[in-house]
Order: structure tokens, then C-alpha cells, then sequence
């Protein structure tokens, strides 16, 4: 375990870049042969802009990779945080990070981004997508993004959790981000069963609907027993779901410089 713990660790960034492209292929190949629905839209078009956000995300991402290693650092050598004051198996310490952080850094900082106006207007961008595909996930605004990763940074602090879990966790993230958002037609007596206890492909559908209230469900990542513990989980029939936001110009998704403005555009209405 150890030794697993310490290829994580020491994981250059390379590799994680790698990591990500290899999910979004694979996710991009799923929907490819088994679409959930039949997209109207030019693929390579469509990805390009998401990608736009990606590399946002990856710019952002140095900075806060920074602090991070600084936090881990800091928290280190001071033993601050909660697996510093009990002693277990590290596959429970690393299994109880991995619960923690997707509770705080996903479904709880997921579920403030739509319910505080302003930090909705942010994430705003990530729902604008009216063809919702394996890129999507990697569509958000660079300030959404800041305010998940600051949330990521809390977590850390408070679970007091060496690096590699924080690794392990974000390579499992990466993972669900894509096939979630995937375009992919997976069997309802696969799929229903696995979400139980994760978040899948057919229900994250019903978070991108284009109204409110499926817009405010399952706000989970990995996980999807937080969403039915705190009564935002919904499931059915994800062909009923339309993508896009009502409150924005669906023909504009794919208007790069108008969705970064989004956020400060004062007429367009948040419903808060």
C-alpha cells in the first residue's frame, strides 16, 4: 500500500496531464459508439471551446498546485488536521479522505455555487451547454474554478490528509467528471443499481436540465449517497432532459468571449 501511495506521490505532472486526456478520450469514445442522444452540433467545434476552459482550469491549476504543496507542507509538519489525531489502516485513512473531500470540495461547494447568486453566476457557464458531452465536464469559468479549488484547499486542512490521498483523490475525480457527463447510453439495470452508492451517467443528466428544480439535484461528483442524505437526489428518464439554462441564449453557447462575460452581465437574472 505504501508503495502505491508513494507512485501518486511522487506522480509528475505530465502523467496527470495525461490522466486527464486519456479519460476524456475514453469517455469521448464511449458516447462515440453509444450515444444517450443524438447531438445536433459539430463535435470538434463544440469540444474546442470546452477546451477553451480546460486550459483556463490547467492555468489556474499551477497556481493553486503551488499552495497545495505548500498547505501539505505546512499541515505536515505541524500535525494539523483529523487523520493526525487517530491512528488507522491507511486504506481507511485514505478511503476516509477520498468521503471527505468529495463531500466538501464536490457536492457541498457544488451545492453553494447554486444557491449564492453571486457564486452562481460563475458556475453559470458550466450549465450553458446545450450539447452536454464528455467536454463538458471540463467547462468552467476560471473564477468556479478558483472556488473549487479553495474549497479543495479547506477540506485539506481540516482532514489533515498526506499528499497521495489528495492525488489518489483527484485522479478518481477526473475519471467520474468525464464518464458522467458523457454522452453515453448506459442500461438502466446498470445504471440505477451503481447509482446506489455513485454518481452515473443517467443521473447526472437530470443536473443539466435547462429549469429549475432538476437544475438543484445531485450535486454530487463521486459519490451519490450525499445527495440522498441531504434530499437532492432525482432519477428517471434522462431523455426528457433538456440541456441549457432558461435564463440564458442557447444559441450563445459556444460563444466563448460572451460566456466569459456572463458572470458580470448584470441583465442577465440568477432567480436569486
Amino acid at each position: 500500500m505504501e508503495s502505491f501511495l508513494q507512485f501518486f506521490e511522487q506522480m509528475p505532472s505530465w502523467q496527470k496531464l495525461v490522466w486527464i486526456l486519456a479519460c476524456l478520450l475514453f469517455s469521448w469514445f464511449l458516447e462515440g459508439i453509444y450515444p444517450l442522444v443524438k447531438l445536433n452540433y459539430k463535435k470538434w467545434k463544440h469540444a474546442g471551446v470546452n477546451l477553451v476552459f480546460l486550459g483556463t482550469s490547467l492555468a489556474i491549476n499551477i497556481v493553486f498546485g503551488l499552495l497545495t504543496v505548500g498547505v501539505f507542507s505546512y499541515i505536515g509538519t505541524h500535525q494539523i488536521g483529523i487523520l493526525h489525531w487517530v491512528h488507522l489502516p491507511i486504506w481507511a485513512e485514505l478511503f476516509i479522505t477520498i468521503l471527505f473531500l468529495d463531500f466538501v470540495a464536490q457536492y457541498a461547494v457544488h451545492y453553494y455555487l447554486h444557491k449564492v447568486s453571486w457564486m452562481w453566476r460563475f458556475h453559470m457557464i458550466h450549465h450553458s451547454d446545450t450539447k452536454v458531452d464528455a467536454t463538458t465536464g471540463t467547462r468552467h469559468h476560471p473564477g468556479d474554478y478558483v472556488l473549487r479549488e479553495i474549497a479543495a484547499l479547506i477540506a485539506i486542512v481540516i482532514i489533515g490528509a498526506p499528499f497521495a490521498f489528495y492525488v489518489v483523490y483527484k485522479i478518481v475525480t477526473i475519471l467520474f467528471t468525464y464518464l458522467t457527463h458523457a454522452n453515453v447510453n448506459v442500461p438502466v439495470w446498470i445504471d440505477k443499481p451503481m447509482s446506489l452508492i455513485f454518481i452515473t451517467p443517467n443521473m447526472h443528466k437530470f443536473h443539466h436540465h435547462f429549469e429549475r428544480p432538476w437544475t438543484d439535484t445531485n450535486f454530487g461528483n463521486i459519490f451519490s449517497f450525499w445527495d440522498r442524505i441531504f434530499g437532492t437526489f432525482v432519477y428517471g428518464n434522462p431523455n426528457k432532459v433538456i440541456y441549457g439554462l432558461d435564463v440564458l441564449d442557447g444559441k450563445l453557447d459556444e460563444n466563448v468571449g460572451y460566456q466569459f462575460k456572463v458572470p458580470f452581465n448584470k441583465e442577465i437574472k440568477t432567480d436569486y
